[in-house]
């Protein structure tokens, strides 16, 4: 499988990037943010999936690990193929995604094109459940073998390290970046951009 394509962005087309590396053009489906990310004939690193089907070989590439594993999460919801991740990557930002998991916002999901109620409540329930599992004890795996710590004196906190885990951030990562933010004062989503904004520096 491949890790990542690293050469010339040869072609873009509507939610599609073709990647020319040493000669082959790898056309690699992808999302609205990505595709903002490229330029023609300049080099670009996408991330990438390949999914495997009796039929067909589809590959789909991002600009950032975040999305890619946003991606593979939303493959792991029942229901939610390929073509419904890709639409709701294309409508939201893996941050934005996260808090509407956390929070239960079906309508962020929702906006996205051919994202039903049904759909939007599968995955806000499935993933919901996959990243809040025991909090009562001192972590909660979130696949993978990550396991992440639950901060037990703020309910924010949890939440918001449960969002920063659909990111794909490790433990030690998002315990960084929540330390000395103010869980009483700031909304969880405030509480969240912060979070996101020391990781990417």
């Amino acid at each position: 499988m491949f890790y990542y394509l690293n050469g010339t962005v040869a072609e873009i087309d509507a939610n599609l990037a073709v990647i020319d590396c040493g000669g082959v053009g790898y056309a690699c489906a992808t999302t609205n943010y990505t595709l903002s990310q490229l330029k023609k004939g300049e080099r670009a690193k996408l991330y990438t999936y390949m999914n495997v089907k009796e039929d067909a070989v589809d590959l789909f590439g991002f600009a950032s690990q975040s999305e890619l594993h946003t991606f593979k999460m939303l493959l792991g919801v029942s229901g939610v193929g390929p073509k419904a991740a890709l639409s709701i990557l294309s409508s939201t930002t893996p941050g934005n995604f996260a808090m509407s998991v956390v929070m239960g916002d079906e309508k962020a999901l929702t906006a996205a094109p051919g994202i039903g109620k049904k759909i939007a409540q599968r995955i806000i329930l499935e993933l919901k459940d996959k990243l809040a599992k025991e909090q009562s004890g001192s972590s909660f795996d979130v696949g993978g073998g990550t396991a992440i710590p639950v901060i037990t004196n703020s309910s924010k906190a949890s939440e918001a390290s449960a969002a920063l885990a659909v990111l794909g951030y490790g433990s030690q990562e998002i315990t960084a970046a929540l330390k000395g933010i103010d869980m009483d004062g700031l909304t969880l989503e405030e509480i969240i951009r912060q979070a996101l904004k020391r990781m990417i520096r």
